[in-house]
């Protein structure tokens, strides 16, 4: 059996938590025009594109270009960006923690972020300071689920990817490490995590 010796760990939905309902039902109350404003406005797609590295600035210019009344709500995602962290996700930094005090691995953060939100990121959570390293894809300008994201993270590092396991709560990410070799677990919940990596011996 291979040693892992490398944890690789996502970070929005792993280690923090992240949603951009907290902020914006406090802007548009009715659950019903929440979500077509997030299935048609700020989208999921549009977001990735400032995870890709696209400056917020001209996101904010596409979208009020093309939807004029909903100038402020657009405006706010990146204003108020803050207001959609609910915070660290306490139980998986504990798990991360408890894998630190066995010096036995190496751990990098492989995540989606804009590269002008992340500074901010920086300052509120300590456990972001835990890393060997850190690949943000908004600095990279690319992302996952794309394969260079993932080679560029065993470059940089001198990762050896058959003694490395990647952690992402997405599962579409998970598929694409998986493709481009890395050994990966789902996040799911930090219970099902802990018991996952007990039964490979990584924690006891």
């Amino acid at each position: 059996m291979t040693q892992i010796n490398t944890i690789i760990f996502d970070l929005g939905g792993v280690l923090i938590d992240w949603n951009p309902d907290y902020l914006y039902k406090k802007l548009i109350s009715d659950p019903v025009e929440r979500k077509w404003f997030f299935d048609n406005v700020c989208t999921a797609e549009w977001n990735e594109e400032q995870d890709g590295g696209r400056l917020i600035s001209e996101a904010n210019n596409i979208l009020i270009n093309e939807y004029p009344a909903f100038k402020s709500l657009i405006e706010a995602y990146y204003d108020r960006w803050e207001e959609m962290l609910g915070g660290p996700i306490s139980e998986t930094v504990s798990i991360f923690n408890n894998l630190r005090k066995t010096g036995k691995f190496k751990f990098y953060a492989l995540t989606n972020w804009s590269a002008e939100t992340f500074p901010k990121a920086l300052d509120l959570y300590e456990f972001l300071h835990w890393f060997d390293g850190r690949l943000v894809s908004g600095e990279e300008k690319t992302r996952k689920p794309f394969y260079d994201f993932y080679e560029l993270l065993i470059n940089k590092f001198s990762i050896d990817k058959s003694n490395a396991i990647f952690i992402d709560d997405n599962l579409r990410n998970i598929t694409a490490a998986e493709i481009f070799g890395l050994k990966s677990i789902h996040f799911t919940s930090a219970s099902e995590l802990e018991n996952n990596l007990i039964s490979r011996g990584l924690l006891t």
